[in-house]
């Protein structure tokens, strides 16, 4: 049960990051894309990745993992997303430039994490 919802999650992962991160690089070139919409989907998809991280720990936790690769990949998408957010004041100035390129790292760690599986 917790394996196939880690397994669907983890397209919904990938999928919402590629979509805020070209939202996000969209606004930065262009004001009129700007706007709380896409603060509240950026927020929405860096929670489906810390959901995504609690889900692989409780797969871990009942020992039905058997690749240590994935995991870091896992816990990189963690710490990335804690990053993301440091970096918000060095950032100020360009903040849409920050979390595009940001979700599509995160879009990039999911998308490595599935094909180690």
């Amino acid at each position: 049960m917790i394996r196939d919802l880690h397994s669907v999650n983890a397209w919904l992962f990938i999928v919402a990051n590629g979509l805020v991160g070209i939202w996000a690089l969209a606004a930065d070139r262009w004001p009129r894309f700007r706007g709380r919409a896409g603060w509240i989907a950026i927020g929405i998809a860096e929670a489906i990745v810390v959901a995504q991280v609690f889900l692989g720990v409780a797969i871990v936790m009942r020992n039905e993992v058997d690749n240590d690769q994935h995991q870091l990949y896992g816990f990189a998408a963690f710490a990335s997303v804690g990053l993301i957010y440091a970096y918000r004041n060095e950032m100020k100035e360009r903040p849409y430039l920050l979390y595009g390129v940001g979700s599509l790292w995160l879009m990039g760690l999911g998308i490595r994490g599935v094909f180690l599986v």
